[in-house]
Parts: structure tokens; C-alpha cells; sequence
């Protein structure tokens, strides 16, 4: 009772989606008050920050031989631990308009299969960044609450959270995880496909911001009912000068299948694993997709093509981690509930 009181008089705390490809923040009672991409500029020669999110961003591949652009998360976990604290520090300060002073609370969201000693480093990362204390919560669960799932009732709930990172599945009842698992197969792994895929191909280097763009653009998980087709400039191989070619959704489609195949079976393994009660209750509710790689077009007609159930988007996918970590803020029973240790 003590700790929910104390939380009760802080309206500074925080829930954090430390993502791979994106960091957000939720502020209570405030809603998600920072949105930028998980990327820290730094000077090599002064070892300064230079920019962090959106600034960082479009330094990408644009950066002299003294400034290199880090993006300090892989898989959902701290890659780079100076410049993660960095990350935070800087997110935590613009939550709070800049003050210093403010030492808040927060809880972080994680992917689930994170070792002791990557959750360490992610706590550590957010107490040196001025966190008084620090809450780690699984993403899936999280991505559950905040797509509105009912996840304390005795039923059975199945989140599909597919990140920058990481692909969290999880079956959830009574505010408790039955199973979960989570590959490191996801947004970033789909943009190297496409690079890897575009280089074989056509002999052209693109860099990771433009295969981002092709997969929002005309990239899919399974067939579209109009061809989609689109310009991408980069560096011809052969010759060695800039040069466009033009592609296809199709080729796009060929260049994703591996990490599309990926998903898909984590999901049939996390079906045949769940108890045949909660199969029931998956099978009239659904499957739900949340996080960035739910947007491909197409993955839910996918899934259900190689499932047979029924697949739902969230209402907000790129938001659902750090709503539901936000909804933590105010329910502290539930927070004390699903925490890791």
C-alpha cells in the first residue's frame, strides 16, 4: 500500500519503450510525450553526443569519417551501454522539459527472453540516467494491455508483438504469461533482407533508411490485389556510381519471404504449445498483431492463411508497448503483478 501511495503524489514518472527502432515515452497523465528513433550521433574525436532521435536519424550514412551515428540497441536489448544511458538521459530530460533535478520512476518494457544479465544492463542504463527506480516489464504482456486485451480474466489471450528488434509471441490469462517466446527476427532483420536482396539482384547498394522506405512502401507478407512498383537510387556495384532501378512489390515480397517464414512458425509453435483450454479461447478471439512490422501489409492475411484462426492489427500498433507500459503508472497492483525480478 505504501509504494502505490507514494506513486500516487509523482506525476513525473515515466514508462519507457526502449525499442530498437524506436524510443517512446509516456509521461502519467500526460500520454506519450517523446516518439524518436533509437539513434545516438556522437563526435569520435571529442566523444560529445552530437544529436540523438530524429537529428541522428538523418545523419544516417550522411555522417564525416569524426561523427558516427550508433543505434545502441540490437534485439531489443543494450548493444552499446554508454551511449543507451546516453539515449536515455537526453529522453529523460526532454520528458521533463529539460530538468535536471527530477529523479522519476520507470518502468521499461523488455523483449521476453532477455538474460539476467541484459536486464541488469537495462536497469543499470536507466539508474545512471537518473531513474530513482526502475521497473522492468516483458513486452508482450504490455503490448496486451495496451492493445486493450482483457488479460486478467481466466481466458486465453494471444499477442503477436513484432518490433524493430524482436518478434515477442505471447498467450496470456490471469494477468499471467503461459507461454512466451520471442525471436530476434523483426523490422531491422526485413531491411537487411532487402539490402542483401537488392545488392544480389540488381548490383546496388542501398542504404538501411532506404530499405526501410521499400518495405513501408510496396513491401507484404502474401500477395497485393495491385502491383506496386518503385525507384530506388544507390551505388552501382559494377561501375561504381549512383544509379536507380526500378522494383517490384513481388521481388520485395521474394527478398522478405525468410523473415515472414520466421514469424509465421514461431506463431504455429506457440499454438501447439498452449494448453487445449486456452486454444479454445484463442480460436473464437483471435490472434492480435501489434508494433511496427504489424503495418506490412498483408501479415495478417498471412497469418491466417497458415493458422486458420482469426487475426486482428491493434487499433495503434506502433504505440501499444508504451500504453500499456503507461497504464502501469496507475495501477500499481498490476505493476507489482507482472514485473521481473
Amino acid at each position: 500500500m505504501k509504494l502505490r501511495s507514494i506513486f500516487g503524489f509523482f506525476s513525473n514518472d515515466l514508462a519507457i519503450d526502449l525499442g530498437t527502432a524506436n524510443t517512446l515515452v509516456y509521461a502519467r497523465n500526460r500520454g506519450i510525450i517523446v516518439n524518436e528513433p533509437s539513434i545516438v550521433a556522437i563526435n569520435k574525436v571529442t566523444n560529445k553526443v552530437e544529436a540523438v532521435g530524429h537529428e541522428a536519424k538523418e545523419m544516417l550514412g550522411r555522417t564525416p569519417a569524426n561523427i558516427v551515428a550508433i543505434k545502441p540497441m540490437k534485439d531489443g536489448v543494450i548493444a552499446d551501454f554508454d551511449v543507451t544511458e546516453e539515449m536515455l538521459k537526453y529522453f529523460i530530460r526532454k520528458a521533463h522539459n529539460r530538468n535536471h533535478l527530477l529523479s522519476p520512476r520507470i518502468v521499461i518494457s523488455i523483449p521476453s527472453e532477455v538474460t539476467q544479465v541484459e536486464k541488469r544492463a537495462v536497469r543499470e542504463s536507466a539508474l545512471r540516467a537518473r531513474a530513482s527506480e526502475v521497473y522492468l516489464v516483458e513486452q508482450a504482456m504490455v503490448a496486451a494491455i495496451g492493445a486493450g486485451l482483457p488479460i486478467t480474466e481466466p481466458s486465453g489471450n494471444m499477442i503477436v508483438d513484432i518490433g524493430g528488434g524482436t518478434t515477442d509471441i505471447a498467450v496470456i490469462s490471469l494477468s499471467g504469461i503461459v507461454y512466451s517466446r520471442s525471436v530476434r527476427v523483426a523490422g531491422n532483420e526485413m531491411d537487411e533482407a532487402i539490402i542483401q536482396y537488392i545488392k544480389r539482384k540488381h548490383n546496388l547498394l542501398i542504404g538501411e533508411r532506404t530499405a526501410e522506405q521499400v518495405k513501408i512502401k510496396i513491401g507484404s507478407a502474401a500477395p497485393l490485389d495491385d502491383r506496386l512498383l518503385m525507384e530506388v537510387k544507390g551505388r552501382n556495384l559494377i561501375e561504381g556510381i549512383p544509379k536507380t532501378v526500378t522494383i517490384t512489390d513481388e521481388e520485395v515480397r521474394e527478398a522478405l519471404a525468410d523473415s515472414i517464414s520466421t514469424i509465421v512458425n514461431a506463431v504455429r509453435v506457440a499454438l501447439e504449445r498452449t494448453p487445449p483450454e486456452l486454444s479454445a479461447d484463442i480460436a473464437e478471439k483471435g490472434i492480435v498483431l501489434t508494433g511496427g512490422g504489424a503495418l506490412l501489409k498483408n501479415l495478417d492475411i498471412r497469418i491466417k492463411e497458415e493458422t486458420g484462426l482469426p487475426v486482428f492489427l491493434a487499433q495503434d500498433p506502433l504505440t501499444s508497448v508504451v500504453l500499456g507500459t503507461g497504464k502501469m503508472l496507475a495501477d500499481m497492483s498490476l505493476l507489482e503483478r507482472v514485473c521481473l525480478q
